[in-house]
């Protein structure tokens, strides 16, 4: 059975969030060889952190809050393997897509090395028909934000998010604040994640970072982000509420208060 790994810098105390106060715990570093990894944590009794409930939660999205369709469904929509697709397609036309250095003919213009055409739309389609959210995550996610939690996409996409959130909504729960094709970088870049930090004007120990990806998360690591490494929603609830962030009980796991009346 797979679990989700908390993964937090060298040294560095991982945070329990209440609503009165903070406490710490240290846990085993991802890394014990680097030394560099040490922060200095937000002090909660600043004025600004005060009015400001913490932590911030930065979700991926692709296979963390959303089914990415790109690995079974657009294969199927060409006709192809999925070893055959990479084989034949272009190696940096989506990446350049995702950094909104290319627009979204240019990439049909060269998403193959031969140049062969495409049916864009048709594309668009299929990979709006395969966007579902992940098992348990819509519910996670709303427990999360009834709760007050800031939350905030910190994902790889180019501008067909804007697909996702008409088919989703998930602006209903989170912001999407920090997406490639926007900022013009995309994770594991080190950049990309202080970009964050800038833009949140917190330390990186006030942030949980919560991604599929295992690279994307030790680079988060690397900055101080404290992460969690994606399974499934379940574990993800669980490994939260060992945090200290307060997410209710789902309606299927609640005492049933109903008595008992016997014959």
């Amino acid at each position: 059975m797979r679990t989700a790994a908390i993964v937090t810098p060298i040294s560095v105390p991982l945070k329990r969030w209440n609503s009165k106060f903070t406490t710490t715990r240290t846990i085993k570093a991802l890394n014990p060889n680097n030394k560099s990894s040490l922060i200095s944590m937000a002090s909660l009794g600043s004025h600004e952190n005060q009015k400001r409930k913490l932590p911030i939660l930065l979700f991926d999205i692709m296979d963390t809050v959303v089914r990415d369709p790109f690995y079974q469904d657009v294969p199927a929509f060409f006709g192809m393997s999925m070893k055959e697709l990479i084989e034949c397609k272009h190696p940096t036309a989506w990446i350049e897509f995702e950094k909104g250095i290319i627009d979204e003919m240019e990439l049909a213009r060269k998403f193959f090395k031969d140049g062969r055409p495409f049916d864009l739309e048709g594309l668009k389609n299929c990979m709006k028909r395969g966007y579902s959210y992940i098992d348990g995550l819509e519910e996670l996610l709303n427990d999360l934000k009834q709760n007050n939690y800031e939350m905030h996409a910190f994902t790889n996409y180019p501008i067909w998010y804007e697909i996702i959130e008409d088919k989703l909504k998930i602006s209903t729960y989170l912001s999407w604040t920090f997406c490639s094709c926007a900022i013009g970088k995309r994770k594991p870049d080190r950049d990309f994640y202080m970009e964050v930090l800038r833009h949140l004007k917190v330390e990186p120990g006030n942030c949980v970072f919560i991604d599929d990806r295992k690279g994307n998360v030790e680079a988060a690591v690397e900055v101080g982000i404290l992460s969690l490494h994606f399974k499934n929603a379940d574990l993800l609830r669980n490994d939260l509420s060992q945090m200290g962030i307060t997410i209710p009980k789902p309606e299927s796991q609640k005492p049933n208060n109903q008595s008992l009346v016997a014959d």
